[in-house]
């Protein structure tokens, strides 16, 4: 389903005494996220000011924040991003997008089930599909046809023994 919100991370902690947050990323690299210009804590805008990555987490600055005592209520606190904003290369989702989505055959157009859970590895992901079966789909081109997030679909090539 294509959603507009995304949970991006989650602010960890502060960082020095000028009101910087520290911010561990979900699913996206920080390189991207320094790139976003609005993030949104408990539904509220915030601009990013000065963002930088640093030993893979994201650290920034929002306005009305100028100290250690004025962060520290953002330990804890979950961070979206709006999707348009997110500048993700070409057929790169995040999890999030894809939970839930139904997963046909592309052949042959039968509904197989839908992803329950994305499984993260070092060569890949991993689709875990459930239907009437469950079974688990590599997400590398060999097996994945399409990716269609309006239409809240995935086709994919069934392979013998896949399923």
């Amino acid at each position: 389903m294509e959603q507009t919100y995304l949970e991006i991370g989650t602010i960890v902690n502060t960082h020095g005494v000028r009101g910087e947050l520290k911010l561990l990323p979900k699913d996206v690299d920080g390189s991207v996220l320094a790139a976003c210009e609005t993030f949104y804590v408990d539904g509220r805008a915030v601009r990013p000011r000065f963002p930088r990555v640093h030993k893979g987490c994201l650290l920034f600055r929002i306005d009305g924040v100028p100290d250690l005592d004025a962060a520290l209520p953002y330990k804890g606190k979950v961070v979206s991003a709006h999707r348009s904003d997110l500048a993700l290369p070409e057929g790169v989702y995040l999890p999030a997008e894809l939970l839930g989505m139904a997963v046909l055959d592309a052949e042959t157009g039968e509904r197989l089930g839908v992803i329950g859970e994305v499984m993260a590895y070092p060569g890949h992901d991993v689709y875990l599909v459930r239907g009437e079966k469950e079974f688990m789909v590599p997400a590398v081109p060999a097996f994945i046809a399409e990716i269609d997030l309006p239409a809240d679909t995935m086709k994919i090539h069934v392979w013998e023994g896949l399923i």
